[in-house]
């Protein structure tokens, strides 16, 4: 949405968005993701995680097809509704699967990996919208709407090839086939291993324990005591704070920012843009192989720090431009921008893995 926002074909097409019309454009994609979380984990926790997957792939066509060949505002806003609805089914299943099929061992850094892919389809968007900012139709935008399919059509191959969750074929009664992709995955196909006995009893155990907990227990368990508290306020803060960090302001409207401190060249923005993702996409994979040797806490705490002191400073100079119509002062926004993103990559990536236990 930044790269599109800087091309005028688009600005002409949406009939040039400003306040809470251009704000709604933005929001509608969380919309969508958030009823879809409401029936995501009953589709997976019933038939499967693979079924999200595939509903994922549905709505992702859907929008994306939608999208590159939207005739009016309405098509356009409605595809984003659906775009937001496919990144929540992927968010639901492919974590969950990645975990229930890693080695014991590796669960913290591919878990973390996963979300770095989000900056891996952030740098094919930004250098794609900056390669077409020339063209003179409105293929400008529409051939990076339709590129959002590249990269999960060339993964599609792959994940058809995954295996189900082991968890979850325990969980469905189907042991023996969870004993076969432990063997394959973890013990180089012996079923007989000791580690292979041990992870199908471990998920066992915790499936019973899961269900005595259910005709045993209710949601009102979560407030009776200070330390069950204490974990559904961080399980809810977490979620919450990781969208309203600062972060929204510059992942929707870079452009509006870069305007307002005097960068309005669109090749300047797509660029800066583009090495924007670059960058985070550095400090990500950087905090997911640092994951357990450094610690969530470390990495929450630094984090926070790091985004607090630069977000101020990066208001302070944008306020002190306002005035000044400075160059350099308006200039000087730019790498405290970097800054706060490496802050917020630091902690973002190590977000569901305190969230999601390992069985």
């Amino acid at each position: 949405m930044n790269g599109l926002q800087t091309l005028d074909y688009w600005q002409e097409f949406m009939d040039h968005p400003t306040g809470a019309w251009l704000g709604f454009i933005n929001a509608i994609y969380w919309l969508g993701t958030g009823i879809s979380y409401i029936f995501g984990p009953i589709v997976t926790n019933s038939y499967g995680r693979k079924k999200g997957v595939y509903i994922g792939y549905i709505f992702l066509v859907l929008g994306s097809v939608l999208q590159t060949a939207a005739t009016d505002e309405i098509a356009f806003v409605m595809a984003r509704f659906f775009l937001g609805c496919a990144s929540a089914w992927f968010g639901i299943s492919v974590p969950l699967l990645i975990n229930e099929i890693a080695f014991p061992t590796h669960r913290g850094i591919v878990n973390a990996l996963f979300n770095c892919g989000w900056y891996i389809g952030g740098i094919l968007a930004a250098w794609i919208t900056f390669a077409t900012r020339t063209y003179s139709s409105s293929w400008s935008w529409r051939l990076p709407s339709l590129f959002q399919l590249l990269l999960p059509i060339v993964a599609f191959p792959g994940f058809f090839l995954v295996s189900e969750s082991p968890r979850w074929l325990i969980f469905a009664g189907r042991t023996e086939e969870a004993r076969q992709i432990f063997a394959k995955h973890h013990a180089g196909g012996d079923v007989n291993a000791p580690l292979v006995t041990f992870e199908v009893t471990e998920v066992e155990h915790t499936l019973k324990l899961e269900k005595n907990a259910k005709y045993s227990s209710s949601y009102l368990d979560m407030l009776k005591t200070r330390g069950n508290r204490h974990r559904l306020f961080i399980s809810i803060s977490l979620g919450i704070f990781a969208q309203w960090s600062g972060n929204g302001v510059v992942s929707y409207y870079l452009v509006l920012i870069l305007d307002t401190v005097g960068v309005t060249s669109t090749t300047n923005q797509l660029i800066i843009s583009a090495c924007l993702q670059m960058w985070n996409l550095i400090f990500a994979v950087g905090a997911a192989f640092n994951v357990d040797t450094l610690g969530r806490r470390k990495l929450f705490l630094s984090s926070a720090v790091i985004m607090t002191i630069s977000f101020v400073i990066i208001t302070g100079l944008s306020a002190s431009f306002a005035k000044s119509g400075t160059a350099s002062t308006g200039a000087a926004v730019i790498p405290f921008l970097f800054i706060f993103f490496a802050g917020y990559d630091i902690a973002l990536y190590v977000l569901h893995l305190v969230v999601v236990p390992d069985n």
